[in-house]
């Protein structure tokens, strides 16, 4: 089951729930490496987005929409336009090739999942954590 089905109503949240995700802003290079450190004991998630895309901002309301707070991990938001060098960064840290919108998920200090675009909608992150 993918971010469709919780959207068009198979997936009972909260409006609070819906609001509030737990966002930790990417703001350095410097994280990308406490990223793949605290990966070694919890899920890392990415987000990649473009804050000049239509689809960027569908596939951000999707992800909202769907996102459990319940999952175990911490989740990353990178606004492309403004750390592009970061976005660099996860590309050559991670052997990743920059896309955006992109959802990207850390273990054990590597990706082991990540996906762009219409992608994103279609994932059950839950799955891949």
């Amino acid at each position: 089951m993918g971010i469709f089905d919780r959207v068009f109503g198979k997936r009972d949240q909260t409006a609070e729930q819906k609001a509030q995700l737990p966002w930790i802003p990417l703001e350095s290079l410097a994280q990308l490496e406490t990223i793949k450190e605290l990966s070694q004991e919890r899920p890392q998630v990415i987000l990649k987005h473009s804050s000049t895309c239509g689809i960027s901002r569908v596939v951000l309301k999707m992800f909202k929409d769907s996102y459990d707070i319940n999952w175990n991990c911490d989740l990353y938001f990178l606004t492309i336009q403004s750390h592009r060098d970061i976005s660099n960064g996860i590309a050559e840290r991670f052997g990743i090739r920059h896309e955006s919108p992109q959802l990207l998920v850390v273990k054990q200090g590597e990706v082991t999942f990540h996906t762009s675009h219409g992608g994103i909608a279609d994932t059950n992150l839950g799955d891949k954590l």
